[in-house]
């Protein structure tokens, strides 16, 4: 609706263009030529009110050359007239676009306080570990997106969780606190990984039956990647289990290797789908001195100008391995937002932690 508002200005200039050199141009255009960068300014920007003047212009004085009528009153009034609708144009467009940046910048923050009260950031430490955690809001709208992460230290370990809805805005963040509520519950008391996913899906699907609680078109299309890790106290390995969310990547002795599914799952929302064998934890190596990075897909598919995707291995490769995890994920921060022109087109989250020798974590009571 709005591209079709933002043509009828140059549908307008044509109009007139026509008329003036047709027969038709006994007609008195000024008005509707006059109304050309008014109607610039509501619907449009000062660079493209500009251009709609400019056009207006040359349409005037095209068809006053075209029919002979310099020196007459009329024409000068027409060129009076469109002078003044140009200066209350671009008066005009510039407060409206100063008063909706506003209006979206209030409404950013709005959303970014309200994803934060539910995205807090974990511990520097926990247990065996040391973590940090980064979550960065697209600036390509006002709405919050659906990305989640949480780590959890345990009895079993450190138990993290990254997961992404589909969508945005409040549908996406009543489903994130859904799975983080019944992460955050179900992690201190089921041994089993396969367990608490089932739990976190479980709880998606009570929330979507309550009548009302999600538009139809949600439902439809509606679901959940998710990502749930386990660092036990006393063993040198990383369990996983995956639905459908992109790889976490370890780095281990300067190289990054992203730990892949042997048995892919669909997402939390499309359990129709699985026709396999029951989904079961799959163990990694992960001793003292690896890192792992569990992440959102919008740090992988965040593309340059060139349309390039991000090089997260190779950036992650280049970092320094002396930086603490928070100044690993800073670094990263700063080579997404410059890989991207500072223009991310989708939220971003990430877990980072590194294994500690091992007997420097405390299980938790």
């Amino acid at each position: 609706m709005l591209a079709l508002a933002q043509c009828v200005p140059f549908v307008i200039a044509l109009a007139v263009l026509i008329i003036e050199l047709t027969p038709a141009h006994f007609l008195y255009t000024g008005p509707f030529l006059a109304a050309v960068p008014a109607l610039a300014a509501v619907t449009m920007g000062p660079k493209r009110t500009a251009l709609a003047v400019v056009l207006a212009l040359a349409v005037s004085v095209t068809t006053a050359t075209y029919n002979q009528a310099w020196g007459t009153l009329q024409v000068y009034t027409n060129f009076l007239a469109l002078a003044l609708v140009s200066v209350a144009g671009f008066i005009t467009s510039s407060v409206v676009r100063t008063y909706r940046r506003s209006e979206l910048d209030e409404v950013r923050r709005i959303a970014v306080c309200a994803q934060e009260v539910i995205l807090r950031p974990v511990p520097e430490r926990l247990g065996p570990v040391r973590a940090a955690s980064l979550c960065l809001a697209a600036g390509t709208g006002a709405q919050v997106g659906g990305d989640l992460y949480e780590a959890v230290q345990t009895r079993y370990g450190v138990r993290m969780i990254v997961g992404d809805v589909r969508g945005k805005g409040l549908n996406a963040m009543r489903a994130v606190a859904v799975a983080l509520g019944a992460f955050r519950v179900v992690v201190h008391y089921e041994d089993d990984l396969v367990g608490v996913m089932n739990h976190c899906a479980a709880a998606l699907r009570r929330e979507a039956a309550v009548p009302g609680a999600f538009p139809e078109e949600a439902l439809m299309e509606g679901f959940t990647t998710a990502l749930i890790a386990q660092v036990p106290n006393d063993e040198p390995v990383v369990q996983l289990v995956n639905r459908g969310h992109p790889p976490p990547l370890v780095l281990h002795k300067g190289r990054t290797q992203p730990l892949m599914p042997t048995s892919p799952h669909p997402p939390l929302g499309l359990e129709d789908l699985i026709t396999g064998p029951p989904e079961k934890p799959e163990s990694y190596p992960f001793v003292p001195g690896d890192r792992l990075l569990l992440y959102t897909d919008g740090v992988i598919e965040a593309r340059n100008p060139g349309n390039d995707f991000f090089p997260l291995p190779q950036t992650m490769e280049s970092i320094s391995f002396s930086t603490t995890p928070k100044e690993l994920l800073d670094q990263l921060h700063q080579a997404l937002i410059g890989h991207t022109e500072g223009r991310l087109a989708d939220d971003v989250a990430m877990i980072l932690i590194d294994r500690l020798e091992e007997g420097v974590g405390r299980p938790a009571l």
